[in-house]
């Protein structure tokens, strides 16, 4: 061969994609064993020498991501779901896989964040984790895009949003939760959570359910759904509501584990059981989950594979590959909270 390899020829040799040359030779946990060992052999046959350095040059790039979190609702002062908490870890891996560093910023959803890091320069694309209401943070996205901004967000994955975001199957887990209440003999399922597209991941959950009980047979009670942010407070709050509006329920579905944790804290005050009296089930699967008493019922979201995905598929963007949205899968993890 004339000239230096490129990344083209490692790709007709592997028999693979350009963009999975890219990934294996920058060691994206997206990659297989068996395809990033084919991309190396025929990367070292050619002679191919990656220059990181280089390419960042050419290419006017930091080497660096930006990681937003914005401010939630908590009982301390860290304003940060310890959901979020654990896909921190799994994004700083992923980075450092790739070979980049990582800016980790705290922010204020009435800041004028978008506008600040588009300007800035100081990163080569935006992560964005957690947005409260959504209808009144969507409008920023639109501004990101028409900025050019490359950015990907953690959330539900809906039809017409702007950008690139990545989310769990909030519908299907919603659903095996019902389900699995309605296995276990409960019919007068309640719901903790805002139902409303305002917050469409509480809403994918929230329909899950709704889906789940009508293919029961089960009437939708509305009286049996009250609002909740997803804080303990909260999911105390609309518990002790829920008690006090006496309709009568024999399990609880919480649209997040500290909705769940604060609503078991309000069964208890109340001289309510879980689960002989009242069936429990939470969505998260964060650490405090399997360590309250009884463990809690609820659905696993994989931070590990979404931190992965949503660093690799940035940087896809930045290399100005072709990115579509995804949804992950959940899955159901039965404890004692919901064993009546």
């Amino acid at each position: 061969m004339k000239g230096k390899a490129t990344s083209i020829d490692i790709a007709h040799l592997a028999g693979v994609s350009q963009a999975t040359v890219s990934r294996a030779l920058c060691g994206s946990p997206l990659v297989n064993e068996e395809t990033r060992r084919r991309v190396q052999a025929a990367a070292e046959q050619l002679n191919y020498k990656l220059d990181k350095n280089a390419s960042n040059l050419r290419r006017m790039h930091t080497g660096t991501l930006a990681l937003l979190f914005f401010e939630d609702p908590t009982a301390d002062e860290s304003h940060i779901n310890p959901f979020f908490l654990s896909m921190l870890g799994s994004i700083t891996r992923a980075c450092a896989l790739q070979g980049h560093d990582l800016l980790i910023s705290f922010q204020q959803l009435s800041d004028d964040w978008h506008a600040d890091f588009a300007d800035s320069k100081k990163a080569d694309g935006l992560i964005l984790l957690g947005y409260g209401d959504y209808l009144a943070y969507r409008d920023k996205l639109e501004k990101l895009v028409a900025q050019g901004t490359r950015f990907v967000r953690w959330g539900a994955v809906l039809p017409d949003q702007p950008g690139v975001s990545f989310g769990s199957d909030n519908v299907c887990g919603g659903r095996e939760v019902a389900e699995h209440l309605l296995e276990r003999g409960c019919r007068r399922i309640a719901f903790l959570g805002d139902a409303s597209s305002h917050y469409p991941e509480f809403f994918g959950r929230y329909n899950g359910y709704v889906e789940a009980l009508n293919a029961a047979g089960v009437e939708v009670d509305p009286a049996l759904q009250e609002n909740a942010e997803s804080t303990e407070h909260s999911g105390y709050e609309a518990m002790r509501r829920l008690i006090m509006r006496e309709v009568g329920f024999d399990a609880v579905f919480a649209a997040s584990d500290l909705i769940a944790i604060g609503a078991m804290r309000a069964l208890s005050d109340h001289g309510l059981r879980v689960p002989q009296d009242v069936a429990l089930a939470g969505f998260d699967d964060i650490a405090t989950a399997s360590f309250v008493n009884p463990p809690l019922t609820t659905v696993l979201q994989d931070t590990g594979q979404a931190g992965a995905v949503l660093v690799d598929s940035l940087l896809g963007l930045i290399r100005g590959e072709s990115v579509e949205s995804e949804v992950l899968p959940v899955k159901l993890m039965v404890r004692k909270s919901s064993l009546r």
